[in-house]
């Protein structure tokens, strides 16, 4: 858990069966203007559902591949990518329909929690459709199942104590910059996809030398519609000159395979070819100035 002061931001996905009311929840936490994602395939990364900017925080709600039970191989697959989501995720919400009782579907979501370290929020959706003394049933009936971190009884329609679930999510958001402009409820993740994929090279190539102390902030996105090219400037932050050093590599030879590598998945991405300028910068202690990292980016008008 981390609720350290600063500003705090983190993904989080909605899980569970069909109808249960992720929509309604989404619409109530966003308001009514939430845009669905372009159809786009992003194979990166899943699809950015909802984006909610607060004072001092930001969720950031994504959308998981269905869990249930798979019937081929492309069934599997896709339970692995949901799993994988479950694991890179800050919380999870699990919403349940409380006019209906535990089954199957249920069971077969919660076995795949057992694999995952992520906080499991145990949401009750649709409480005005029941008698309050019915409702303890089915909090105890799910607190026998698995060790939730929060269990919050919610009507998504009403909007009954919607306000008390990002509150209490919020306790569980890491420390991080505003990756969306604050007026933005959804679309347009290329500037944090693109971030991460660099940043993901990064430190696969440099491996045990640079832990997470590297962050990736894209200076410029643009896009030179007669050449089909886009223009991709970005700057990798490290903490140290040492490792300023390691980034960049002899006679730059690091920071080229990076590039190399990381424009292969961000022309997949885009769909375009890409050109990729890198740059290394230190930023002593940036992990914990995360909020000035909008500083260097993030900026709107470039959309």
């Amino acid at each position: 858990m981390n609720n350290q002061q600063g500003h705090q931001s983190g993904f989080i996905s909605i899980i569970g069966r069909p109808n249960v009311g992720k929509s309604t929840l989404l619409n109530r936490v966003i308001g009514q203007k939430i845009a669905i994602m372009s159809d786009k395939p992003q194979t990166t990364r899943n699809k950015v559902q909802g984006v909610l900017t607060t004072n001092d925080a930001q969720y950031i709600f994504i959308d998981t591949p269905g869990i249930h039970k798979p019937k081929h191989k492309l069934g599997d697959f896709m339970m692995k990518v949901a799993q994988n989501t479950l694991k890179e995720v800050d919380a999870i919400i699990f919403m349940v329909n409380a006019e209906e009782g535990f089954g199957r579907g249920e069971e077969f979501i919660i076995e795949k929690f057992q694999s995952v370290k992520t906080p499991v929020f145990l949401v009750i959706n649709k409480i005005d459709k029941i008698h309050p003394d019915a409702l303890l049933s089915v909090i105890e009936s799910y607190k026998e199942k698995y060790n939730f971190c929060e269990i919050v009884p919610i009507s998504a329609l009403e909007g009954n104590n919607v306000d008390r679930l990002l509150e209490q999510l919020k306790e569980y958001l890491p420390e991080g910059p505003q990756y969306y402009p604050a007026d933005q409820v959804t679309d347009h993740p290329e500037r944090f996809i693109i971030s991460e994929l660099i940043r993901e090279k990064a430190l696969h190539l440099t491996r045990e030398e640079i832990p997470h102390s590297l962050a990736v902030v894209i200076d410029k996105i643009e896009r030179q519609d007669k050449k089909d090219i886009i223009h991709v400037m970005a700057t990798i932050i490290v903490e140290r000159d040492s490792q300023k050093g390691i980034v960049i590599g002899k006679q730059g030879k690091m920071l080229k395979e990076v590039g190399q590598r990381a424009r292969v998945d961000i022309e997949n991405l885009m769909g375009s070819k890409v050109f990729l300028e890198l740059w290394v910068k230190v930023q002593k202690d940036w992990r914990n100035k995360m909020t000035q990292l909008r500083d260097f980016g993030f900026r709107e008008d470039e959309y």
